[in-house]
């Protein structure tokens, strides 16, 4: 999958959350801590103070591995939690399914809170709600890739026949029905993550908790594999709650993304928000090296476009609007405001001398090129050199949302690409150390 396609794909999930639809969380996080060690209590009444968690900590015998975490994750979103090694993601993660039961706050999953379930009941939403993929694939090597995949719907007491049709149908969805009576070790390591996410697909279940699960494998077979879950996304629209270290896996999954540091969440944003408005000078540091060009968007850099006429309109309308606005082309919308084409001074005047009540035929498309505004900023260049006129952003209706004309795509450029990268001031310095 290109990152056009995934852009496509996901495109009215996030313009849906955008828009706030009031939709109901698939999860939610409030005040959430966990501590390891003793004198608990007493930690999270320091750490709720704001102090930073060495401070907060000295001289108790307490590890504090998630401070005060607050987040929704949407129903069919890909919600990514990122940060280094001992941010507290992992420990956050396995909260989110009761692994680890919290020192304090709140977990509800479709409206039911997590803490306070007994373990029949937080067993019954685990197989009914929850699945997880783990980093290090988690299979059975007695046991073919088919009765690892149809595992959990064994443990649920599924008929044999229609937990073996269920997993041979996870099985199809990865690509690994001719591997279906192999063993582990027949496999290679993406392969095996394979059946994990197989394994966590035929569960059923509307939740996907994701640990670090491609982290083992290689660069190229990870990139496969991520494909292969945006694809699986697109079809399947599951709530994904994705852990990982890695920036740029971040920033080509996540719909939202939550950056962890010391155990608390310093930021949530789209990739977008995070790499123009990072919250601190941690978060800047984090994303310096991104390229910035294949996250930031058409709409992201787009102006209002200021001549725009209706097809209905006369010439002699277009003729004062190319005039007032000092320029040598308008932009023509038409039913429904959809965008139609361009209109030049020469149309226009051509328009004049022959006594036409309107714009209808001489609207051309041909020297002006059209993107979507979820287009990347590195998509845009070729369009921008073969476009006459500023490139044309049109919604998914094929409505004029904006116009990129060069000037304003080199200077995107340029801020996507600084002198230096940021640095973080000394006092977080300090901290981090």
């Amino acid at each position: 999958m290109t990152d056009e396609t995934r852009r496509r794909t996901t495109g009215a999930i996030r313009r849906r959350f955008d828009v706030g639809e009031g939709i109901v969380s698939a999860l939610a996080v409030k005040s959430l801590y966990k501590i390891f060690g003793n004198r608990a209590d007493e930690a999270v009444g320091r750490l709720a103070t704001g102090a930073p968690r060495a401070e907060a900590l000295a001289g108790l015998p307490a590890t504090a591995a998630v401070i005060d975490a607050n987040f929704e994750v949407r129903p069919g979103e890909i919600f990514v939690v990122m940060g280094l090694s001992g941010s507290g993601k992992s420990t956050l993660i396995r909260m989110l399914n009761g692994l680890l039961r919290p020192t304090r706050g709140s977990v509800r999953v479709d409206g039911v809170e997590l803490t306070t379930l007994r373990p029949a009941a937080l067993r019954k939403l685990r197989r009914e709600k929850i699945s997880m993929v783990f980093q290090h694939f988690a299979l059975m090597p007695h046991r073919t890739v088919l009765e690892n995949a149809g595992y959990a719907l064994e443990v649920a007491g599924l008929p044999r026949a229609e937990r073996r049709a269920k997993a041979m149908d996870a099985l199809r969805m990865v690509g690994l029905t001719e591997w279906a009576d192999k063993l582990p070790h027949d496999l290679s390591g993406g392969m095996r993550q394979r059946v994990g996410l197989a394994r966590a697909l035929a569960a059923g279940t509307d939740i996907l908790l994701m640990d670090e699960a491609f982290s083992a494998l290689d660069p190229l077979i990870r990139r496969e594999i991520q494909d292969q879950l945006l694809e699986l996304q697109a079809e399947l629209g599951k709530t994904i709650i994705f852990i990982t270290h890695d920036l740029n896996e971040a920033m080509r999954l996540g719909d939202r993304i939550a950056v962890m540091r010391d155990g608390r969440i310093v930021q949530i944003g789209t990739a977008e928000e995070i790499l123009t408005d990072p919250a601190n000078g941690y978060v800047a540091q984090f994303v310096a090296d991104v390229d910035r060009t294949r996250i930031l968007t058409a709409a992201s850099v787009m102006e209002k476009p200021q001549h725009v006429l209706d097809v209905n309109a006369g010439p002699r309308v277009a003729a004062k609007a190319l005039r007032e606005g000092q320029t040598s082309v308008v932009y023509v919308t038409g039913p429904m405001k959809r965008f139609l084409g361009t209109v030049t001074e020469d149309e226009v005047l051509r328009a004049l001398r022959e006594g036409r009540p309107n714009l209808d035929g001489y609207v051309s498309t041909e020297r002006v090129r059209t993107v979507a505004g979820d287009t990347a900023v590195a998509d845009l260049f070729a369009d921008c050199a073969q476009s006459q006129h500023p490139v044309a952003v049109l919604d998914e209706r094929g409505r004029l949302d904006g116009v990129i004309p060069r000037i304003t795509l080199l200077s995107a450029l340029a801020a996507a690409t600084p002198d230096e990268p940021a640095r973080v001031d000394d006092e977080e310095l300090v901290e981090a150390a």
